[in-house]
């Protein structure tokens, strides 16, 4: 006997480098999340983004999803869109990813900030 599980896909929003900086111009209820390490983000961060490292995103989900929209990144955007998933699965749509993370942010020369407290 054969058991089929369907499962509801869900589609990955994301934007790239250039729509972000866009949105943050003009929305400021954006929400950047930075889901590095606490080591990684003490070396940079996007401007007024905040730390929480990916492994403490299940334990911190429904403080997450309080603005319309929530921007993950991370250093390539692989676990930014793990966090993207994973909070489609908790109910919140307006997540999205940024496409190619931090680097992609930094090679189109946008600006870095150094995080103003230790996380």
């Amino acid at each position: 006997m054969l058991i089929f599980f369907l499962q509801e896909v869900v589609a990955l929003k994301e934007l790239d480098a250039a729509e972000l900086a866009s949105w943050l111009s003009v929305d400021e209820s954006v929400r950047l999340i930075d889901v590095r390490t606490p080591a990684e983000a003490s070396r940079g961060i996007i401007p007024d983004s905040e730390n929480l490292p990916l492994h403490l995103l299940p334990l911190r989900a429904d403080e997450v999803g309080m603005r319309p929209k929530v921007v993950f990144y991370c250093r390539s955007g692989a676990r930014s869109a793990q966090a993207c998933l994973f909070m489609n699965t908790q109910g919140h749509a307006e997540v999205y990813n940024l496409r190619g993370g931090l680097l992609s942010w930094a090679q189109k020369g946008l600006p870095i900030a150094m995080p103003n407290r230790r996380y």
